[in-house]
């Protein structure tokens, strides 16, 4: 399974990006090899419109099956629901950290988008 936490670096030991859309980068963590993965989103960061989906289409395409982010809109929300990616939302915590706090099964799903759009 691969989970994609979104980071303000390009490192895991780095804090959470809390926003999804416009986060400067993915951490993808693959469960099954326990390898890093990074994927830079910069092309989000000063969209006009459009990020979250753009965003959602990001982890999709990296085969993520979990996201892990601070917030979520309501577009990139409905986009990562079809393509059945589960939303987890973490706090002010490392990359790292939120990992391991999803791991553990202390981490909330989001039921819906906890941001508006264009945030």
């Amino acid at each position: 399974m691969k989970i994609a936490v979104s980071s303000e670096n390009a490192s895991a030991s780095n804090l959470v990006d809390p926003r999804f859309g416009r986060a400067k980068y993915f951490m993808i963590y693959d469960t099954e090899t326990k390898n890093w993965e990074c994927i830079n989103n910069s092309q989000n960061l000063h969209s006009a419109q459009g990020a979250g989906i753009q965003a959602a289409a990001t982890v999709v395409n990296s085969g993520c099956t979990v996201l892990i982010s601070g917030h979520c809109g309501p577009k990139a929300f409905a986009a990562l629901n079809k393509a059945n990616v589960a939303i987890y939302l973490s706090g002010n915590t490392t990359v790292e950290e939120a990992l391991q706090l999803y791991l553990d099964n202390k981490l909330t799903r989001a039921s819906e988008a906890n941001a508006e759009g264009h945030w």
